[in-house]
């Protein structure tokens, strides 16, 4: 197996962190989205929505990182993905949640404007604007992160057993370290985040992750405090 992927990547990394948890034989690529390798050929004929990561098993290849997830888990036949039926579809419901409602505003309306030039809006107005209205609405998601999905006695989004939307979940959550986001009103999601960052493969895979946070730490960012 081949991921074609790249180590800051907040949809990368969950796959990776797994890959590497459960010592799955799988070669990496980078690609250089720094760069701009994602839009140019030859990468544009393994993936043309021009993202990262891809998943390649022989002939088939798979472009989304909740699906690689599930694919995996299945291929080794890891707990952390139930075949009950309920308990599959609660981490299925997980995992549409952080894709959807949650990463929807917390990565393209509220920490992406601040990092990326591409995402910035064009003008200084506007920018505040996305920026604001992103980070009411992120603050609102965390609220129902740590009241309704954790809560005071889970130690994972699904129960007190890893499964593969925490892996999905603590990429996306995660960003917002970027931008240096204090998470102590939202106790129950800050100790979820310490239970996966004692993952052992955690500080390999996201080492150019946090390299990224140190190159920017001198920067102003409107975080959630």
């Amino acid at each position: 197996m081949k991921l074609y992927m790249h180590p800051v990547s907040m949809t990368s990394r969950p796959v990776r962190l797994f890959i590497q948890e459960n010592g799955i034989q799988c070669e990496e690529q980078v690609i250089d989205l720094m760069t701009g390798e994602h839009f140019k050929e030859p990468y544009l004929k393994v993936n043309p929505n021009h993202q990262v990561p891809v998943l390649q098993d022989g002939d088939f290849r798979l472009t989304e990182s909740s699906a690689i997830l599930k694919y995996l888990a299945d291929k080794t036949n890891s707990p952390a993905y139930p075949k009950e039926l309920k308990a599959r579809a609660k981490v299925n419901e997980m995992m549409d949640w952080f894709n959807t409602q949650f990463y929807r505003e917390y990565g393209y309306h509220f920490v992406y404007p601040q990092i990326f030039p591409n995402h910035k809006r064009a003008t200084e107005e506007a920018q505040k604007s996305i920026v604001d209205w992103g980070k009411t609405n992120c603050e609102d998601w965390l609220g129902i992160l740590n009241d309704h999905w954790i809560g005071p006695n889970n130690q994972y989004v699904c129960g007190n057993q890893i499964t593969i939307a925490d892996y999905l979940g603590i990429g996306f959550v995660s960003l917002g370290e970027i931008i240096r986001c204090n998470f102590a009103k939202y106790p129950n999601v800050q100790r979820w985040m310490n239970n996966m960052k004692k993952l052992k493969s955690w500080p390999k895979v996201n080492e150019v992750f946090y390299g990224f946070a140190e190159a920017v730490k001198g920067q102003q960012f409107n975080a959630i405090a």
